[in-house]
């Protein structure tokens, strides 16, 4: 099979797919790699190292969209990459289908197989490949909040961890999984007060028992966040529904009752945002102020730590991809199911039930698509 890299073109975006040690691995199994030049200059892997692997360097994108039969990225394809795509060939990425309809329509008029590395799910609920950029996002998260509460920044002026005297600021995180839990360890470690809120009492018995001791596990509701907010300096809203929009937890009235100056870190801006007063920002222009709140809401936020995240990420990624790459993705999909709950798209048709549900299209299950793919028939 011929595997492709290109660079990625989102704003800001400095991750690769695939290092130098993925070619080699690809290459090890029989496969042969074409990289664009430049792909993984940003996060530290050169030209010369991906020769050295034994990839074809080639000048332009198009070029490897061209000659690829998968395309392995770091996030979904942008407008101009739409009339790239081409039928059946499989691409290995970041969709996040349910915060763009836009896009969502123009893989399925590609007639591309897009296999999204939120949807990969293992038998016991885990998702092996957000993890590793949820982890950094949740670390990322709490500094954002303490860099934009600085009064240069146009916050209100306080230090995360305040001094002999002085109270240390008050961190609110919404959601207990893994961003939430490194955003208030490290929001904890700086030391500031942090609550971390979840609808789920085992969750929150969990955190009870690791976390350090100014961290205050409680049950989340509207009426628990109306008593924090006036008193919050940052909230970090770290919220997730695997493969829907994201849930909507602070109304803009909500919002209102923080004190001017706080900071709100979005990092569901992936999924659509959880805040009335949320929209997609970059890191070249990071925050925006709403109802005197300042708000950080970039995507892509692993992509400005690109030599952490990017080998954090290919980490994860390179054994389902070689999985793909052997096998196609129906022969995978059937041997093993955790890949085949990322199959969201399939030659046109829906094969992910939360991408159906979030724009209201029919679906049809990847497992019948795979025995179709491979025998002719779904009998």
């Amino acid at each position: 099979m011929i595997v492709g890299v290109v660079r990625e073109i989102r704003e800001q975006e400095n991750r690769v797919g695939v290092v130098p040690s993925g070619v080699e691995a690809f290459r090890a199994h029989g496969h042969s790699v074409l990289v664009q030049r430049g792909a993984g200059g940003a996060s530290g892997h050169e030209d010369a190292r991906y020769q050295e692997a034994g990839a074809t360097l080639l000048e332009s994108a198009a070029q490897v969209w061209a000659g690829a039969d998968l395309v392995v990225k770091v996030k979904e394809p942008q407008p101009s990459e739409y009339k790239l795509l081409r039928r059946k060939q499989m691409i290995f990425t970041y969709f996040h289908f349910a915060a763009s309809r836009e896009m969502t329509e123009a893989v399925l008029a590609s007639g591309c197989v897009a296999i999204a590395y939120e949807g990969v799910t293992t038998p016991d609920g885990r998702l092996p490949l957000l993890a590793p950029m949820s982890e950094i996002a949740g670390r990322m998260a709490a500094q954002q909040a303490a860099r934009f509460l600085e009064r240069s920044q146009g916050g209100r002026g306080v230090l995360m961890g305040g001094v002999p005297g002085v109270e240390p600021a008050t961190v609110v995180v919404v959601g207990g999984g893994s961003v939430g839990s490194q955003a208030a360890r490290v929001a904890a470690g700086m030391g500031a007060r942090v609550f971390i809120l979840d609808t789920r009492l085992e969750i929150l018995r969990n955190l009870a028992e690791w976390m350090p001791a100014n961290v205050t596990p409680l049950m989340s509701d509207t009426e628990v966040l109306r008593r924090l907010l006036p008193r919050t300096d940052a909230l970090i809203s770290a919220v997730l529904r695997p493969g829907l929009r994201a849930p909507r937890i602070l109304s803009r009235e909500m919002v209102a009752r923080m004190q001017p100056g706080s900071v709100v870190v979005d990092v569901a801006i992936d999924q659509g945002g959880s805040l009335e007063t949320s929209r997609p920002t970059s890191h070249a222009d990071p925050v925006f102020v709403e109802e005197g709140v300042l708000h950080y809401c970039v995507p892509n936020m692993p992509g400005g730590v690109p030599v952490t995240s990017t080998l954090a990420l290919t980490n994860a990624t390179l054994p389902w991809a070689l999985q793909l790459a052997d096998r196609g993705w129906a022969r995978a999909s059937l041997a093993e199911e955790s890949l085949a709950k990322g199959v969201a798209v399939v030659n046109g048709g829906v094969s992910s039930p939360e991408v159906a549900q979030s724009f209201d299209l029919p679906w049809i299950a990847v497992i019948d698509l795979a025995r179709e793919d491979v025998h002719g028939s779904t009998a």
